[in-house]
């Protein structure tokens, strides 16, 4: 818990950690916070400005701006998080037990990974999306397909590092079986980074499944999603280009969050980083303190 004390002491990661909360809290209690159901048509008020009612004003369709944003955090953050955790679960496992095994294992593994690794990650992406189709679903799939690799490799050269550390080997010796070392010695070292990857890799993926929902790839209409939302305004975008600004703004909202928290993170579990903000402070204080001294003598 000492380690994040830091992160309470970052003013910019702290609103960040605020602003995530409250967007994953509208997401998952969208029904009851939207003023309207985002599918709700009203060609009367097509294209109409902010009021009472419609405090973002009306899409193309008369449909709710407000209540679409609000709606389009379920796909754009919520399932996108869903997807990081199993992309993290399947990486993790991978890189744990190459890491630790070695071997064979570590070879066959770090082949696989290889392999994956070897093409763009956009390009594979839409390789998947030409075989099985454009969709939702289909990219989340590819996400969690493609970049396992990526954290499983990441992982297992953390995992190799404390695998040699002398405490594992005790265990060893005291004839700890290999699933008890891995759960109360390595999992609990690797968390830290585990985190650091994972927050980083969140921005990027908010980014690419809107990327691919704009292009029409990704979620379809009528469904309300961010990327979908800036397709869909596109056509106005020079005559009403709030209708783009809204859902623009909330993609840059949560990603910026997203990075000065995984940026507060890492500065919070990297002890190399910790020391490198110490160290500053204490060779002032050290100079500080020998000038009067050799002034004295």
């Amino acid at each position: 818990m000492k380690r994040f004390k830091s992160i309470w002491k970052d003013k910019p990661a702290v609103l960040s950690l605020f602003i995530i909360t409250a967007i994953l809290a509208a997401g998952i209690f969208a029904p009851l916070i939207a003023p309207h159901a985002p599918g709700e048509v009203r060609m009367d008020l097509r294209f109409a400005g902010p009021s009472p009612d419609y405090l973002l004003g009306n899409d193309h369709l008369g449909r709710c701006v407000l209540s679409r944003l609000i709606y389009g955090i379920r796909p754009s953050v919520l399932w996108v998080m869903a997807a990081l955790i199993l992309t993290v679960a399947i990486g993790a496992f991978f890189g744990f037990i190459a890491g630790y095994y070695r071997g064979r294992t570590d070879a066959v593994v770090m082949r696989m990974c290889d392999v994956m690794l070897s093409f763009p990650g956009y390009v594979m992406i839409l390789a998947v999306i030409g075989i099985v189709g454009a969709g939702f679903e289909n990219i989340l799939i590819a996400f969690v397909c493609l970049k396992w690799a990526w954290f499983a490799r990441v992982i297992r050269t953390s995992v190799m590092q404390v695998a040699e550390a002398d405490y594992v080997k005790f265990s060893k010796a005291l004839g700890a079986g290999s699933f008890q070392i891995m759960v109360k010695h390595i999992v609990p070292v690797s968390l830290p980074d585990i985190a650091v990857l994972a927050s980083s890799s969140f921005g990027s993926m908010i980014l690419q499944l809107s990327g691919f929902s704009f292009l029409g790839l990704g979620v379809q209409a009528p469904n309300a999603e961010w990327g979908m939302m800036l397709n869909e305004a596109r056509e106005v975008m020079f005559s009403k280009p709030e209708l783009m600004l809204a859902p623009g703004l909330a993609i840059v909202l949560v990603v910026s969050a997203v990075n000065f928290l995984s940026d507060a993170l890492q500065a919070a579990l990297d002890p190399k980083l910790r020391t490198s903000k110490q160290n500053p402070q204490g060779q002032t204080i050290a100079s500080g303190t020998a000038i009067p001294g050799n002034g004295v003598a």
